[in-house]
């Protein structure tokens, strides 16, 4: 299966790690073809099964729920688009959405988290030009971390009891999330940490997740900065 890896640096060349969700429609279809190319091989029903998700036959389109947002995947004309408005999605949230519908697989939850380090293969690849943009969340929860509960109805969040302040969302459908913030003070300086569920490197290849990990630390700032 082609890594995704590619996909990312058609986009950004060497800066990978900046996220930009105003792309073109045409270059996101470029960068995203060889991706649409393995989703219209697939069978919909077993693939909506897979990635918990819903499948029409007529038109043939999928249903997907992306950091509680709901998007229509129409593979007639290879378009993902917002149901609210009918927007199209952005070039990561087009590649997460299509990345899981390809890659997710029927199971069910560890229910145990583990920081992105520990998934198989994530010691080497989460660092360096990989690494999360937790330094972000530091800088914006790190001196009032309660600040992260004010985007729990956004995201659909719950309250999870870790660190100064937890919440766990979902990415997509078999893919949650959760963000840990430590308090910075005088002694200690903030911290903030990104947990998976022991399964997400089933669900999407590392490139992916970090992608889709990315997107949501910055989707949670946006969300907290502008109320």
């Amino acid at each position: 299966m082609l890594s995704l890896a590619m996909q990312l640096q058609f986009k950004y060349a060497v800066k990978t790690i900046s996220i930009t969700h105003n792309s073109s429609r045409s270059s996101s279809e470029m960068a995203n073809e060889a991706l649409w190319q393995q989703l219209l091989e697939l069978d919909g029903p077993q693939t909506a099964r897979r990635a918990n998700c819903q499948y029409t036959d007529s038109p043939k389109s999928y249903l997907i729920t992306l950091l509680n947002s709901e998007y229509t995947v129409s593979l007639s004309d290879k378009q993902v688009l917002s149901t609210k408005d009918c927007s199209p999605a952005g070039f990561i949230e087009e590649l997460c959405i299509l990345a899981h519908l390809i890659n997710s697989k029927d199971l069910p939850l560890a229910s145990k988290l583990t920081p992105p380090q520990a998934l198989p293969g994530g010691e080497f690849f989460f660092r360096g030009p990989h690494k999360l943009d937790t330094d972000k969340l530091e800088k914006t929860f790190g001196q009032n971390p309660e600040r992260l509960y004010d985007v729990m109805d956004r995201f659909a969040a719950k309250r999870y009891k870790f660190g100064d302040a937890a919440i766990e969302l979902r990415i997509l459908p078999r893919i949650p999330l959760t963000i840990v913030i430590w308090r910075g003070d005088d002694e200690f300086p903030a911290r903030a940490s990104v947990l998976f569920d022991q399964t997400a490197a089933a669900q999407l290849l590392l490139d992916a997740l970090w992608a889709a990990a990315n997107l949501t630390i910055k989707k949670v700032i946006e969300a907290a900065q502008n109320p």
